[in-house]
C-alpha cells in the first residue's frame, strides 16, 4: 500500500507550521487558520486544528543506507529519541533502520530506511530526501477487529506481529502500525498510546481507498 494523503489533528497549528516549514524546510500548501498541508515526497500530510488533540506515531521513508546522514541532519534541528542509548534502531527482521524524534505536538516521528526500497540518488541528505509517508500508528482496544476490517475491505495483509499487542498491516511500501493501547505503549520512548483519529487515502492493488479512524473505529469512506 502507498500512503498518498494523511490527515491528523493538532492543538498547536502555528507551532507545527513553523516546525515543518521553517525547521525542516518542507513545502506548505492550502494554509488557513484551521489547517495546512505539508508536501512530503509523494505524500501529503494535512494537520487540522483541534482542541485537545492527542499524539500520533508517523513514519517517513528515506533512501536506503542514508540513515547515518539523516541522523546528523535531524540532530541539527531536534533531539533524537533513543532506544537503549541507540540513536539508530536496527530492525533486522524488516531489513530496515530507523531513527525517532518529536514534533511540537509530541507526535513520535520516524525516518525509516529500508534495504529493499528507495536507492539513494545522492549521498547528501536534505528535506527533499524525505520520500513519503511510510507508516501511521493506529492505537486501538481490538487489534483483531481492525485487521479483519482492513483485510476484508482492502485486502491488506499482516506484515508482522500478532493480534495481542502489536500488528503491522500492509507491506513495506506502507504500513498501518496497530497496537493494543491497553497493553502496549509507543516505541521507543514508551509514550502512552491514544486512539488518535485520522483519515487516510492510500493506493493498493491498483485501487485508491479512503479510510477513517474515529472513536476507536475504522470506517470506509
Amino acid at each position: 500500500m502507498k500512503i498518498e494523503f494523511l490527515n491528523i489533528y493538532t492543538s498547536k497549528l502555528e507551532e507545527q507550521l513553523k516546525f515543518f516549514r521553517d525547521l525542516f524546510g518542507l513545502k506548505i500548501q492550502n494554509y488557513t487558520e484551521e489547517s495546512f498541508e505539508v508536501l512530503i515526497g509523494t505524500s501529503i500530510l494535512k494537520l487540522s486544528k483541534k482542541a485537545n488533540a492527542t499524539p500520533y506515531h508517523i513514519a517517513f521513508h528515506i533512501p536506503d543506507k542514508l540513515e547515518e546522514i539523516a541522523l546528523e541532519w535531524v540532530k541539527e534541528r531536534v533531539a533524537i529519541i533513543k532506544s537503549y542509548n541507540n540513536e539508530i534502531v536496527d530492525f533486522s527482521n524488516w531489513d530496515a533502520k530507523s531513527l525517532y524524534f518529536y514534533d511540537k505536538d509530541e507526535n513520535i516521528l520516524e525516518f525509516i530506511s529500508r534495504r529493499t526500497l528507495n536507492s539513494p540518488k545522492s549521498a547528501i541528505f536534505s528535506e527533499e530526501s524525505i520520500l513519503g509517508i511510510a507508516e501511521i500508528g493506529l492505537a486501538t482496544s481490538n487489534i483483531r477487529k481492525s485487521y479483519e476490517f482492513l483485510s476484508k475491505n482492502f485486502q491488506l495483509e499482516k506484515f508482522d506481529g500478532n493480534f495481542e499487542k502489536f500488528c503491522a498491516i500492509g507491506d513495506p511500501d506502507g504500513l498501518i502500525i496497530t497496537i493494543n493501547k491497553d497493553l502496549k505503549d509507543w516505541f521507543p520512548a514508551n509514550d502512552k498510546a491514544y486512539a488518535s483519529g485520522f483519515s487516510l487515502i492510500f493506493s493498493h492493488q491498483n485501487n485508491t481507498h479512503h479510510l477513517q479512524f474515529k472513536n476507536d473505529e475504522l470506517h470506509y469512506i
